[in-house]
């Protein structure tokens, strides 16, 4: 099958990685892919954004921005259409941006059936922290896009039922969560060995984190617990990133005297996440939004890792209490700060937890190769049905 797959990312982050990993699978299980997305997108590093795009929004007004966001579509959709002319795709796979109709448009055009991934309702995410100065023009092209769509494919229930409330039929939805590509991700030693490696002592408790560390991820309460146990217990907190927050993280520790037991690696690159996570004795998602899939989440249980995290509806389509996780009351620190001391205090139980971690992954085929399958199903059907009306990319 020949898979066109668009969209409209311009940095290289967690939606880098789940395009990456989708096109991997696709094409392993013998699919061809050809990817259409902004102009230089695959010579940017890991970790990099666009330097054009993050001067436009810091020098003009938002509604001027937002319309040159709409405006964008008209760029893209020439370049879709040379490469629909010149691929000729069974389907088009896109990855949903707010304000990205071109894929519709095309499917109109050329009447090649679109496949619609939606990570988050953007709309809602951007009304929320970024701000819209637009909103109506906003909702108006999510809901265009979401319901222009032959099948969506949502990385929740608790996102999917959102695709239905805005019409979208639910026949036409299925959910695939984020997952795992186990070439990449296994529990390949023994956390000792892995944090020898990296110089840390190897009878230390490291507690860790992957991601781009913000305020609201409430990482502060992990440096009161190393100066709660700094007299006690061994403890190190691992984090495996940067971001906003981490300058007051390394403050804070200095002045709790933990300063020695906080390691910020910044950016680091595909290959090496699992060489730090295989360190991790507890694996952390302090907070996570409401309707998302979070990539480390499979990444910590690929690797066997104790997992603490919010006691929420799209979490629990993944995780057990107690069983493959220790789960805690959302926005509570308190709660938050009680889960970690069980897990601090409970080696036995770190160890249950990790393996029952790495089974659920595994019974349930959590993985980028199990979501490529269902992607290929869905995306056959709808080929054939494009062929027996006598229209489509061939």
């Amino acid at each position: 099958m020949r898979i066109l797959y668009h969209h409209r990312i311009g940095s290289k982050d967690g939606q880098y990685v789940h395009i990456e990993e989708m096109v991997e699978a696709l094409r392993a299980a013998g699919h061809e892919v050809r990817l259409v997305g902004p102009e230089g997108f695959d010579q940017r590093e890991f970790g990099g954004e666009s330097g054009l795009v993050s001067k436009l929004k810091a020098r003009i007004p938002g509604a001027i921005y937002e319309l040159m966001e709409l405006g964008y579509n008209g760029v893209d959709y020439a370049r879709l259409a040379r490469a629909i002319d010149a691929f000729r795709p069974d389907v088009i796979y896109e990855r949903y941006n707010l304000s990205l109709l071109s894929g519709a448009i095309a499917r109109r055009r050329f009447g090649v059936p679109l496949l619609l991934e939606i990570n988050a309702p953007l709309f809602a995410e951007r009304s929320a922290y970024g701000g819209l100065k637009l909103p109506f023009l906003a909702r108006w092209t999510e809901q265009r896009a979401w319901r222009a769509a032959d099948h969506v494919f949502a990385v929740t229930h608790v996102l999917a039922d959102q695709v239905a409330e805005a019409g979208v039929a639910a026949a036409r939805i299925t959910v695939t969560p984020n997952g795992i590509n186990h070439r990449r991700f296994a529990p390949e030693m023994d956390a000792q060995a892995a944090k020898t490696r990296l110089g840390l002592d190897p009878c230390t408790t490291v507690i860790g984190f992957v991601g781009f560390a913000r305020e609201w991820h409430g990482l502060d309460a992990v440096i009161e617990l190393l100066a709660e146990y700094r007299d006690t217990r061994s403890l190190h907190f691992l984090l495996v990133g940067d971001g906003p927050a981490t300058e007051a993280l390394r403050q804070q520790a200095e002045a709790a005297g933990v300063a020695d037991a906080v390691t910020v690696t910044g950016v680091v690159d595909r290959n090496g996440v699992q060489r730090h996570v295989n360190a991790f004795d507890v694996a952390m998602l302090p907070n996570v939004v409401a309707y998302a899939s979070p990539l480390k989440l499979f990444e910590y249980m690929a690797c066997g890792k104790a997992i603490i995290a919010p006691d929420q509806p799209n979490l629990r389509e993944i995780l057990t209490a107690d069983h493959d996780a220790v789960l805690f009351e959302p926005g509570s620190r308190d709660a938050f700060k009680a889960a970690m001391r069980r897990l601090i205090e409970n080696e036995s139980l770190r160890a249950r937890l990790g393996e029952a971690g790495r089974a659920t992954l595994v019974d349930r085929d959590l993985s980028w190769a199990a979501n490529a399958r269902r992607v290929v199903s869905i995306a056959n059907d709808l080929a054939a049905g494009a062929s027996d009306a006598g229209y489509g990319g061939r």
